[in-house]
């Protein structure tokens, strides 16, 4: 079980990085293919288009035939097919194709490991668990910043993301080999249900916009927005946005392992996300009032969105906690559709903002200003709603 665990985990480390890689690539791609800001957008949100439509049937893959068959299936084939496209594309359509299949590979490789310690350790160490697989997988996050900077300006962005395809056919095979599926009991086989047994749980319908909005800042940011702001705002090069990006992975790494146990520590779920959140918040309309306030302000205020917004797991385990046993896969799923669902329609709506709001400025920093408006709005929406959730722990 461990060894397919950690085989997981480098799966969700990749999955990681795909859906932040945009950022640093951006300037070459819109410099050799063509492709505009918008675009790229419009590509990453395609990304979390794909991993929200396949989080219901990988729910149900989950719940019926098991991790191992449904992580390794549908990242061995659509993770390598699209990672093999992007590597020969030539234009916005093929980026399109090769980000949709590359969010359907990544669509169960968190939720897989998520099911398996659901099923296998106490609910009280859930959210710990939890929070150090994506503290762990957020070093994706890390790679997809001045690393990936440093080895495609010296290689180019084609041989990088031929190497990317090798390694996720590697992890690919791996997660066939060496993932084990949980066994279930007797009383669970016997249990029917639905996803619309989770939908007809009133406690549930207070935490769903809390998961729909608290990543989109920190997922929009860094997995595109946060290079082309630095590149029009600052005229940052590669590099610079490399480690920009970085100190923001950095965050979101640390703020996954920093905010996972505190449930556990201060007894309380809804009173650790709701603070995070509000926090993150105050960030975004910091950068609104000073867009182009420097470099290094930025970039620290791009880094508290990423540690303050990183409570993903403890609205996982504050949700599972009304979850009947049976449905634990679906559970987990239904949840990370809403996570995910909110980052994919927020990444293409920012494309059309911004292509709307640049077309009537003067300013580079007015479209982007307008974009850290939305996200701080956004947050102060879901967190209004929580206000109103029933605090659980287990």
């Amino acid at each position: 079980m461990r060894a397919g665990l950690i085989a997981l985990v480098a799966a969700y480390v990749l999955s990681q990085f795909y859906r932040a890689f945009l950022a640093v690539l951006a300037p070459m791609l819109i410099s050799d293919l063509g492709v505009t800001a918008a675009e790229l957008s419009t590509a990453s949100g395609l990304w979390f288009a794909a991993f929200a439509a396949m989080q219901l049937p990988v729910g149900w893959a989950l719940d019926r035939i098991g991790p191992r068959r449904t992580a390794a299936g549908l990242f061995l084939i659509c993770g390598t097919a699209g990672a093999a496209l992007f590597t020969l594309a030539t234009g916005a359509v093929a980026v399109y194709a090769a980000m949709i299949l590359l969010g359907m590979a990544c669509s169960p490789v968190l939720m897989a490991p998520y099911y398996i310690c659901a099923r296998v350790y106490p609910p009280a160490i859930f959210a710990t668990i939890a929070s150090i697989i994506i503290g762990v997988g957020s070093l994706g996050n890390v790679a997809g910043s001045i690393p990936l900077a440093l080895v495609a300006e010296a290689t180019g962005w084609r041989m990088t993301m031929a190497g990317l395809t090798a390694m996720t056919l590697i992890v690919g095979i791996a997660l066939a080999i060496l993932v084990r599926d949980p066994p279930a009991t007797t009383e669970e086989r016997a249990q029917k249900g639905s996803v619309l047994d989770l939908l007809k749980l009133p406690a549930l319908w207070v935490i769903f916009p809390i998961m729909f909005v608290h990543y989109i800042p920190a997922a929009a940011l860094r997995g595109l927005w946060a290079g082309p702001y630095l590149f029009d705002v600052y005229g940052a090069s590669a590099t610079t946005i490399g480690w920009v990006t970085l100190a923001m992975s950095l965050a979101m790494v640390s703020g996954s392992l920093a905010i996972g146990p505190l449930d556990r520590l201060f007894g309380t779920r809804k009173w650790i996300i709701l603070p995070g959140n509000a926090i993150a918040a105050v960030a975004c309309f910091a950068l609104y009032l000073s867009p182009s306030s420097g470099v290094v302000l930025s970039a620290v205020l791009l880094s508290a969105i990423g540690f303050f917004t990183m409570t993903y797991a403890v609205i996982i385990a504050h949700a599972r906690s009304f979850f009947p046993a049976h449905l634990t896969g679906r559970g987990v799923t239904l949840m990370n559709l809403f996570g995910i669902a909110g980052v994919g329609l927020a990444q293409v709506a920012t494309g059309r903002l911004y292509e709307a709001t640049t077309a009537a400025a003067s300013d580079p920093a007015l479209p982007y200003r307008v974009l850290f408006a939305v996200f701080g709005t956004l947050l102060l929406l879901g967190c209004l709603s929580y206000l109103f959730s029933r605090d659980r722990t287990d």
